[in-house]
């Protein structure tokens, strides 16, 4: 990407693969700050809605999206799914060219990010993988975390792009590294939620005023953000809305996977991961993290 004289950055040519809850918002971000945006969905017409309410263009492939955009930005559920769209005649390498990057935000293992990582490199693209944190309202509002991994020339060439829709993004190593900090990120989220979920119940099997008590204590020490931002739905038993455990469940499962690799131990994020596997079985497969809590009320 350009720069002007002042060292401002200018717009570029960039396409977005994947317009889910978190791509939608985020390639929209990167319209209002002025790139010019190609977008490309597995339901063309999520693709066409998008280029409708932002101005961009809907593209029919991965590889149409990609062709002439100077960075290519993927959003999509899993592993495979990011081969679908990064890989093959019609995926996004196949569009890109020479010095181009390929930024992905996928939470994904860090096994194809080191895969995607060596076939962009054949072909002298960048990759950075890039997962995200913060959620729908953080995308949203274009304040995610991002955490990456990669070489530093693409990274500090893509930074300014990802900033778009970001309030934070750091580099933190090699190819895989953003991933790994992803599984770092929710193997914290787990233990969190769950001991939120504890004591939330308790509060209210002992006759508190769940709102009054947190009130006081997330001023303290125990206070934090899953406190400040779901004890109120947790309270309330609602959960349509936000991070689905279904998603959750595949993350875990990365971390967990990773962990047998490297020899950390994951004690308590195994237990959440199997408590979250009842949450399913209750039939909460799309409800909020938060629902952890409705499997101690039944």
């Amino acid at each position: 990407m350009a720069r002007s004289g002042h060292g401002r950055e200018t717009v570029a040519k960039v396409s977005f693969l994947g317009l889910g809850v978190m791509g939608f918002p985020m390639a929209g971000h990167l319209a209002a700050k002025g790139h010019e945006v190609a977008v490309f969905n597995r339901t063309a017409a999520k693709a066409k809605a998008w280029a409708e309410k932002h101005g961009g263009r809907a593209a029919q492939t991965p590889r149409e999206a990609a062709e002439g955009s100077e960075f290519v930005m993927v959003c999509v559920g899993n592993d495979d799914d990011l081969r679908s769209v990064v890989l093959g005649p019609d995926g996004a390498l196949a569009g890109m060219s020479k010095d181009s990057v390929l930024v992905d935000h996928t939470t994904a293992s860090a096994d194809v990010a080191r895969e995607l990582h060596a076939e962009a490199a054949k072909m002298g693209i960048g990759f950075i993988d890039a997962p995200v944190s913060g959620g729908q309202a953080g995308a949203e509002n274009g304040a995610l975390t991002v955490m990456c991994g990669g070489e530093e020339a693409p990274y500090a060439r893509a930074e300014p792009v990802i900033m778009a829709y970001a309030r934070a993004c750091r580099l933190l190593g090699g190819p895989g590294a953003g991933q790994l900090t992803k599984m770092v990120n929710q193997i914290c989220i787990a233990g969190l939620v769950q001991g939120l979920a504890e004591g939330l119940n308790f509060a209210q099997m002992a006759g508190l005023d769940g709102r009054a008590v947190v009130d006081v204590i997330s001023k303290g020490a125990a206070g934090s953000w899953q406190m400040s931002n779901r004890y109120e739905t947790m309270l309330d038993d609602k959960f349509e809305f936000g991070f689905a455990v279904d998603w959750m469940r595949k993350d875990l499962g990365i971390c967990l996977d990773e962990a047998k690799r490297n020899g950390a131990r994951l004690p308590v994020t195994a237990l959440v991961d199997q408590f979250y596997g009842e949450v399913q079985d209750m039939g909460g497969g799309r409800w909020d993290t938060s629902s952890l809590i409705r499997r101690l009320k039944h």
